[in-house]
């Protein structure tokens, strides 16, 4: 590519742009990196054999990208990005936090030898995946390019999923030299990376935009040392490489916290980054606006991080004396260096969330484009879109000389929690047109192939069903094992519900277990379904039952209408406000929470009495579960809306126990006051 070159593998630091950084130095002597701080690289595959990765801690999770390379060009710039975050020290790359845990998930796949696209319903996918991992940190060296900035509303829910979770997405802000946005960069609570010169001046290529002037930092972008597919190094440009320096950094922060036997605090440590930035009035550049938020300016942070409490800084492990307290003030860094069966539309449930992506790079070290998703009532997608292989393979991660461990190791399936409408697609072509003739009906028209079903049930296994958010396919629903049949006829069931009773909704518990493309260029993972985990519902079925039946009284039927608005206001939010995935636990739980909620009628009973409205929907961590259970407290708070300030808010909260394929309720309400 333009602007690549070759170096010597001896070069000193992660790149020439960053060869004279001291504070990278007294970061070391503080520490390299603790392994109870995970930074997730959402990237293509990385080349794990390649030598920097000798004795890092590196896990590859299987995504929908298939895992079989064809050329060195499908590895090379997620394992340039991977190195500078983890390469070791004794390896020809220097990473900035080799101690890290690094999860490798990738996003981009390739086509004959180029970087392919990736959709945000797939990228919300690996955010959730990294969430559920433990990362702290992801780290996103790619976007798309988009006037409005607005992510689709799954995406944009999985970024809030990690706001609330103090996880930190740090992610480039493209490479197309102007005032433009991009995808996910643009989101709220994202730390956007841009990229400078040697000399702190902003590249010529660094996007800059309104919305990055408070949430954006340059770093170190030219001539970036990393690994290359093979074993050998080279020197990249873009702001591709420059966000993992910024990733690096933060887990650096981290680690310290940890080592210092405090709690990590990646939205602290962002916070002190964008606050300690050198702004146009310490080094002023022609454009201030396009210096964003300012120059990274490492001393300054971890000082101000000091100054907040978060960590005490002391004489360091190796004797380098503490970093000056007073660096920030004094201008120091000036070039910033460094979801039964059968329960439909009338009944209650029982007890018991694409597009087109990535596009070329532009020039050397381009960022890897996310486009926007397109959606139409029948199920389709905008054409571009990422067509990766359906063949779903074993582990192989290659991992650097077993190193690897996809997954975490772990071969046990992914457990998911899903909510959304039923559909069906057809495997090919030849599939679509076999069920058409041996049907002698319009396959594509929904009510035609159910009846076709109802009289021949063995072709519903020949029909791929999905799980479809906004029209939108998410999820290929596959029934397994020894009632495979009876999940194909709850499928059935379900898809007359939709069409002939309004059912709206249905809740799908399963494992994820390979992935398979639809004829509309979509690949999607495959649930196989927990069939007594498996609801049909309308929202007006649902609140009527967990209202109760109104009585005569005209003051107890103006608190029942109360009731039934409040829950349907729950319901509603989560369905199309906060809807998502169902992978993440906090997903799982929410989602459950939604389907089976009999814990609302006391909640909403409360409200009403005290005239209460719901401000917001949290899940939070449980402090108290069973033994080997993943327990999550679903948390509603309520405000007065006559006395905001005045009253006190309420807080209701219930766990959910996510440790089984289908979740459970443990225990009662709880309820307090908050100011």
């Amino acid at each position: 590519m333009q602007n690549e070159k070759t170096v010597p593998s001896s070069a000193p630091y992660p790149g020439q742009g960053i060869s004279a950084l001291p504070e990278l130095g007294m970061l070391w002597a503080e520490s390299t990196g603790s392994p109870k701080v995970c930074v997730a690289v959402l990237d293509t595959l990385v080349d794990l054999t390649h030598p920097c990765f000798d004795g890092a801690k590196i896990d590859q999770l299987q995504t929908l990208v298939p895992m079989e390379v064809n050329s060195s060009a499908e590895l090379a710039h997620g394992t340039h990005v991977a190195s500078v975050l983890v390469g070791q020290h004794d390896s020809p790359v220097r990473g900035i936090a080799p101690g890290c845990r690094g999860l490798m998930v990738p996003v981009f796949s390739s086509n004959k030898g180029e970087v392919s696209p990736c959709s945000q319903v797939d990228l919300a996918r690996a955010i959730s995946l990294a969430v559920q991992q433990g990362a702290h940190i992801i780290n996103i060296s790619g976007g798309q390019l988009d006037s409005s900035g607005e992510a689709h509303p799954l995406l944009a829910n999985a970024i809030r999923l990690c706001a609330e979770n103090n996880i930190l997405i740090i992610a480039a802000a493209g490479n197309d030299g102007c005032d433009c946005l991009h995808i996910p960069a643009a989101a709220p609570t994202v730390l956007v990376v841009g990229a400078m010169d040697s000399h702190g001046s902003p590249l010529d290529f660094s996007n800059w935009g309104g919305r990055y002037r408070e949430r954006g930092i340059l770093a170190p972008g030219e001539d970036i040392l990393g690994a290359t597919p093979g074993g050998g190094t080279t020197l990249r440009s873009g702001t591709s490489f420059a966000t993992p320096i910024i990733s690096g950094i933060v887990a650096l922060f981290l680690s310290i916290q940890v080592e210092r036997g405090e709690k990590p605090d990646p939205h602290a440590a962002c916070n002190a980054i964008l606050r300690s930035a050198i702004g146009c009035d310490q080094q002023s550049v022609p454009d201030c606006s396009r210096l964003l938020a300012g120059r990274l300016n490492v001393v300054g942070a971890l000082t101000y991080l000091k100054k907040g409490g978060s960590m005490e800084m002391s004489e360091s492990k190796s004797g380098v004396p503490d970093l000056n307290p007073g660096s920030e003030e004094q201008g120091q860094n000036p070039v910033g260096i460094g979801v039964e069966p059968k329960t439909f539309a009338t009944q209650q449930p029982s007890p018991g969330g694409q597009a087109a992506g990535l596009s070329p790079p532009q020039h050397a070290g381009a960022a890897p484009t996310v486009q926007s998703l397109a959606s139409s009532a029948t199920s389709s997608v905008a054409s571009g879109q990422i067509t990766p292989s359906g063949a779903d393979g074993g582990c192989g991660c290659g991992g650097g000389k077993g190193n690897c461990s996809c997954n975490g190791g772990s071969k046990t399936p992914q457990l998911v929690y899903a909510l959304g409408e039923i559909g069906f697609d057809f495997v090919s072509q030849a599939r679509h047109d076999s069920l058409l003739q041996h049907s002698g009906v319009n396959v594509d028209d929904p009510a035609a192939l159910l009846a076709h079903l109802k009289k021949v049930p063995s072709s519903a296994s020949a029909v791929i069903w999905t799980l479809n958010i906004d029209s939108t396919p998410v999820y290929a629903i596959q029934p397994a094992g020894a009632f495979a049949a009876t999940g194909y006829d709850v499928l059935r069931e379900f898809l007359d519900a939709q069409l002939n009773e309004g059912a709206e909704r249905v809740s799908v518990p399963g494992y994820i277990w390979g992935k398979i493309p639809l004829t509309c260029s979509v690949t999607v993972p495959i649930i196989v379904p927990e069939i007594r985990g498996m609801y049909s519902w309308t929202t007006g079925a649902l609140v009527a039952a967990l209202a109760g039946k109104v009585t005569a009284k005209k003051e107890e039927s103006v608190a029942f209408q109360k009731k039934v608005a409040g829950i349907q206001n729950f319901l509603d939010r989560v369905y199309y406000e906060i809807r998502n995935l169902g992978v993440a636990p906090q997903e799982r739980a929410l989602n459950y929470a939604a389907t089976n909620a009999f814990q609302l009628e006391h909640i909403y009973r409360n409200a009403i009495e005290r005239g209460l409205e719901l401000d917001s929907i949290e899940v939070e961590k449980s402090p108290i579960c069973r033994p080997e259970s993943d327990c999550w407290d679903v948390k509603l708070v309520f405000f007065n809306p006559t006395d905001r300030l005045g009253q006190a808010r309420r807080v209701h909260r219930f766990t959910v126990d996510v440790s089984d394929v289908v979740p459970v309720t443990v225990g009662s309400v709880r309820e307090w006051a908050i100011y």
